[in-house]
């Protein structure tokens, strides 16, 4: 993975959860930062005038500020800061080109679209060319650190792989690498819909295929993660199938994830973007950061 890392910032609470969990990862993948910050894009809650001039000096404080507190909790961080005129969303979409991955606070509360205006959140999470990352504000240890306690049971990263071809690739690279740098291992995802529901006698012989179809794709899920577990060996890997829509069984299996990582199909346009059922769920339900990676 090359590129900076860049972080969207707009002087919220979330932006600098952000920011933190950003420049940890940076670190971890010896990348540098880029702050941004758009200046003609500004949250409504913002107390400052609404002149140009004012906007302008709020924006490079809010960088200022950030910079000098991410510097100070890593010394050795490569970090520039960037104040820029054009529409937030603009701006981190052409970053993306050639980012590493793109970080974007969310308020949490059931609601990511609260990234600088409402949906610009949604609008960067469903063009990225890049992995976006999705962090929650109170995400649970990423306020208080990794190596805090509140952070104990928090040891995996979970990839939801509802693809078993070439598509699944980008998800579990971005997973491998992630559980690989903090130490922690992988628990790769697959959901099963349930039988329709039918009358005794025919009960008993549905819920027995159930059974038979969840043990086959758990083998299928299995196959297609050997090259990954070659290729980070000192990753423990857990495989997850249940029977369930691929969000609850999603939102079920991160319930002790540091980092959800989970895909959508992209777009080669900027003008039509759709995040899917799952990655919606997980944005909405999951406290803990979640990964959108783009896959062909």
């Amino acid at each position: 993975m090359t590129g900076p890392v860049v972080v969207g910032l707009d002087g919220s609470s979330a932006s600098m959860t952000a920011a933190w969990w950003a420049a940890r990862e940076a670190v971890d993948r010896r990348l540098p930062v880029v702050l941004l910050h758009s200046w003609t894009t500004q949250p409504l809650d913002v107390p400052i005038a609404q002149e140009a001039r004012n906007k302008k000096r709020y924006g490079q404080e809010v960088l200022q500020r950030t910079a000098a507190e991410l510097l100070h909790r890593h010394g050795d961080l490569a970090l520039t800061t960037e104040l820029v005129s054009a529409p937030a969303a603009e701006a981190l979409l052409e970053h993306g080109e050639n980012a590493a991955m793109l970080v974007l606070g969310s308020r949490g509360h059931g609601s990511v679209a609260s990234f600088l205006l409402g949906s610009i959140s949604l609008h960067v999470l469903g063009l990225a060319q890049c992995p976006a990352v999705a962090v929650r504000a109170g995400a649970p240890a990423v306020e208080a650190g990794w190596e805090h306690p509140a952070a104990a049971d928090r040891d995996e990263v979970v990839v939801g792989v509802q693809e078993l071809g070439p598509d699944a690739e980008p998800l579990l690279e971005f997973a491998f690498t992630a559980a690989e740098l903090s130490g922690t291992r992988v628990c790769a995802v697959r959901a099963l819909p349930v039988s329709a529901l039918v009358t005794h006698p025919q009960a008993f012989a549905a819920q027995q295929a159930d059974r038979d179809r969840e043990a086959e794709e758990r083998t299928r899920l299995a196959a297609v993660l050997i090259p990954w577990r070659e290729k980070f060996p000192d990753v423990p890997v857990v495989e997850h199938v249940a029977m369930g829509s691929a969000a609850q069984v999603l939102l079920a299996a991160s319930t002790h994830s540091r980092l959800t990582v989970v895909g959508r199909r992209r777009h080669p346009s900027r003008r039509t973007w759709k995040l899917g059922p799952v990655a919606h769920a997980a944005l909405h339900h999951v406290p803990c950061p979640v990964a959108v990676v783009p896959r062909d």
